[in-house]
């Protein structure tokens, strides 16, 4: 009988989780968005709401590199309602910090949605035309060169040790409050050089503002296709790339999870979203973005920033 009675309890259970899916949404979505735009959020949730009809509101909390997004996302009830877009802010906190949360066991991946490799560039007073002759200007005149970063710990901050490590330089970490205001210095010049996503630099690149000279992915930009790798500029090993995914509380129901994934792998293959997409400066990924291949990312991404992070001693100060 208590078996009857458990196993009736299950398939209820069951039952009631495949109702709240063919009805989810019945109330307006928050995406959660932490440190960057808030442009995917926003493409995102206006598809979200043209195809629920329900609305989506987009909340930015950018202080704390995403720790303050990340536990305001984590303590949320995990009824689908409440997502948080996360980056490759979030997987080096996991290295660099202690968080009240834990990424991989707090949260429930929906789907990677771009990826954007970091493209080094430097002010048009730097007479270097590319990574060779950088290294040089930076060997002939130590400590006296800047690089940017929009905060400790963030990916284009990391790419600034990986290039001081493996070039053996002496380059100095410039610390701002977010990439715009880095991006202003960049231009004028207070600084000398900036990784940084093609979303936050592409337009000054080809509006001649700055000078790109390499790119940090594995494969050349669609965007800058004469642009070479760090690794075709003589940079083995170096590889880095930002990127943006959707993730939901643990304890999402499966079905949610789904449900949203599918919806947002439609959109992320949407001609008119590509194309907003690429010409901001994002990629489209390449690879499967369901929950289990976003999953596995994050904790690839996580123990590619150890590495990293252990090669080059960087810090959060």
């Amino acid at each position: 009988m208590q078996a009857k009675q458990s196993c009736g309890a299950l398939l209820a259970a069951l039952l009631a989780v495949a109702a709240q899916a063919q009805t989810y949404p019945n109330k307006p979505i928050r995406i959660i968005v932490g440190p960057g735009p808030d442009v995917l959020s926003r493409i995102v949730g206006q598809k979200f709401t043209e195809s629920w009809g329900q609305q989506t509101v987009v909340d930015q909390r950018p202080g704390g590199g995403g720790v303050i997004s990340a536990e305001l996302a984590a303590k949320a009830p995990a009824d689908g309602y409440t997502l948080l877009m996360i980056t490759s802010s979030y997987t080096i906190n996991a290295v660099l910090q202690k968080t009240s949360y834990d990424i991989v066991k707090d949260f429930s991946p929906i789907a990677l949605c771009v990826m954007s490799p970091y493209i080094l560039s430097v002010n048009q007073a730097v007479p270097a035309r590319n990574i060779h002759e950088l290294i040089a200007l930076a060997k002939a005149k130590p400590g006296q060169l800047n690089f940017a970063s929009a905060g400790n710990g963030t990916g284009p901050h990391l790419a600034g040790e990986m290039l001081k490590n493996l070039a053996k330089i002496d380059i100095v970490h410039i610390v701002y409050k977010g990439a715009a205001p880095a991006m202003i210095d960049l231009m004028g010049g207070q600084v000398q050089l900036f990784f940084q996503t093609g979303p936050g630099s592409l337009a000054q690149i080809k509006s001649g503002k700055i000078r790109a000279l390499a790119v940090t992915g594995a494969a050349r930009s669609p965007q800058l296709p004469d642009l070479p790798t760090m690794l075709e500029s003589g940079m083995p090993g170096f590889e880095a790339n930002g990127w943006n995914g959707l993730v939901a509380p643990a304890g999402t129901p499966k079905a949610l999870i789904t449900k949203l994934s599918t919806e947002v792998t439609a959109i992320m293959k949407d001609p008119g979203v590509l194309q907003k997409i690429t010409e901001t400066g994002w990629e489209p990924v390449k690879f499967g973005a369901t929950p289990e291949q976003f999953a596995k990312f994050i904790v690839q991404d996580i123990a590619r920033y150890s590495r990293v992070i252990k090669d080059t001693g960087a810090k959060v100060d």
